[in-house]
């Protein structure tokens, strides 16, 4: 495994340009298979999870030409099914949580879609009840082969429109149920339907391609079922959660950086946010601009006085990929914070390695932690720790960036699966980090 060798302390300066969006490049990647004609993609992410996603789509008998850095085009017309029943799909299909999108798809156009439990970020249980629930309203037939952990749904002619209120406003369960019900035949309505600008970006491309979605933005998606779907073309968003670890990143050690092309309309609650943990950001024109904050910066409080609290929730709430970051960010604020992760139990428990470092934090249980920030009055101590997940680690990293001496991050592939060349990156603006 990889590691990271960062010297803490070191004032950064200059301009980054945000990453295609990871969470909407392994969605968008998957309507490829609803068609024979081709589909061209640009602002791909150049990370481990993308790509995996992409040699997938490969084995399974897509085209795919790489046109430049981040653009490719694919064509499904020669898609082999078989390679779902083979021991390399499920190896391969498990190593990827994104690979359960690709069940939709398959299952609309060829009558069936098989799975491996699929792996990903080990931050607690995260159900795929959803997915399945929506395929079988819509028709199919659901099987678990337990020795395996192998998910399977099969239908004998086409699926069936209906109506479903989801459980939970699943964002990968929405995308796949949406996938599957453009090519059923009849109405589909799915009520409690996720609504991220992601998701909305998938109703977009599948509309460009032929398809009857209404009620995008809205948690109130209406599908008209269509026979066929055609090609388009799609440029993958801005990454939210890279842009808000750039903010944070900026604050925390205090450099003057502008994040540009960020997509405003599309950053939701994001910039108020870190506005409220008293971050300066300054919108110019599509960019943004936080400034060197060498007096530091003040959480605020609430309108009564009391604590401020930072929470998740389903867009248009804040996401709970950023919750990590605005934890680590808290720790060198004025003013304490309470981090409430509502989504997933087990994402707070990188909070020792920052203990380890210094940072004064209260872990009250596997959902809450309470912050008292150091207002650079005691700098963070550097320390050798390990990557547990992909948020974790960029927070983790953003910590060694300001530590005292030099810390070693290690299983830095957790980092490289949602954070394109971030080291290099980093030495660009100045950051004195190596790859080893």
């Amino acid at each position: 495994m990889g590691t990271f060798k960062i010297e803490g302390g070191i004032p950064l300066k200059g301009t980054v340009q945000p990453q295609g969006a990871k969470n909407e490049a392994l969605q968008i990647l998957c309507p490829v298979l609803l068609t024979s004609e081709k589909v061209r993609i640009t602002n791909i992410p150049d990370i481990i999870d993308v790509n995996k996603l992409i040699v997938l789509l490969g084995n399974l008998g897509v085209k795919i030409q790489k046109n430049g850095p981040s653009d490719y085009t694919f064509q499904a017309d020669e898609v082999n099914i078989e390679y779902l029943k083979t021991e390399a799909f499920k190896k391969e299909g498990g190593s990827l949580r994104g690979s359960i999108m690709i069940v939709g798809p398959l299952l609309a156009r060829f009558g069936c879609g098989y799975i491996p439990k699929p792996g990903g970020d080990k931050i607690g249980r995260r159900r795929l009840d959803t997915h399945f629930e929506g395929f079988i309203n819509l028709g199919a037939k659901f099987r678990y082969e337990r020795a395996d952990h192998f998910y399977g749904v099969e239908i004998d002619g086409r699926l069936q429109g209906a109506y479903m209120l989801l459980d939970e406003a699943s964002v990968t369960g929405t995308a796949n149920i949406v996938m599957a019900a453009v090519l059923a035949e009849g109405t589909t309505t799915i009520y409690n339907a996720a609504c991220e600008p992601y998701l909305q970006q998938l109703c977009k491309m599948l509309n460009s391609m032929g398809a009857k979605i209404t009620g995008i933005g809205s948690n109130l998606l209406t599908i008209e079922g269509v026979d066929k779907l055609g090609g388009c073309e799609h440029r993958v968003l801005p990454d939210m959660i890279e842009i808000g670890s750039w903010i944070g990143l900026a604050a925390m050690t205090r450099s003057e950086i502008t994040i540009k092309d960020v997509s405003w309309e599309n950053l939701g609650v994001i910039p108020n946010v870190f506005r409220k943990l008293g971050i300066t950001l300054e919108k110019k024109g599509d960019d943004i601009y936080i400034p060197a904050h060498t007096d530091g910066y003040e959480i605020k409080t609430d309108i009564d006085g009391s604590i401020l609290t930072v929470a998740d929730a389903p867009w248009p709430g804040f996401t709970p990929d950023l919750l990590s970051i605005v934890l680590v960010v808290a720790t060198q604020a004025k003013g304490d914070v309470l981090i409430h992760q509502k989504m997933f139990e087990s994402r707070l428990f990188f909070v020792d390695k920052l203990i380890d470092m210094g940072a004064k934090i209260m872990l009250c249980d596997p959902h809450r932690a309470v912050v008292m920030g150091h207002n650079f009055q005691s700098q963070l101590k550097a320390t050798t720790m390990s990557s547990p997940d992909i948020r974790a680690g960029i927070s983790l990293l953003i910590a060694a960036l300001t530590a005292k001496g030099t810390s070693t991050i290690q299983n830095i592939e957790q980092i490289d699966r949602g954070y394109e060349r971030i080291d290099e990156r980093l030495r660009a603006l100045g950051a004195n980090i190596v790859r080893a």
